[in-house]
């Protein structure tokens, strides 16, 4: 069964490949939803 992460991961993967040019803003913003989630517990 696919977990939350999981999920998360891909939708991040989508959204890079779809939207490259912003990515170093975008990956930034990402990377803080991810370690929010993480200090969450979910």
């Amino acid at each position: 069964m696919i977990g939350t992460l999981e999920i998360i991961l891909i939708i991040i993967a989508i959204v890079i490949v779809f939207y490259g040019k912003g990515k170093t803003k975008m990956v930034n913003k990402i990377g803080k939803v991810v370690n929010e989630i993480r200090k969450m517990g979910i």
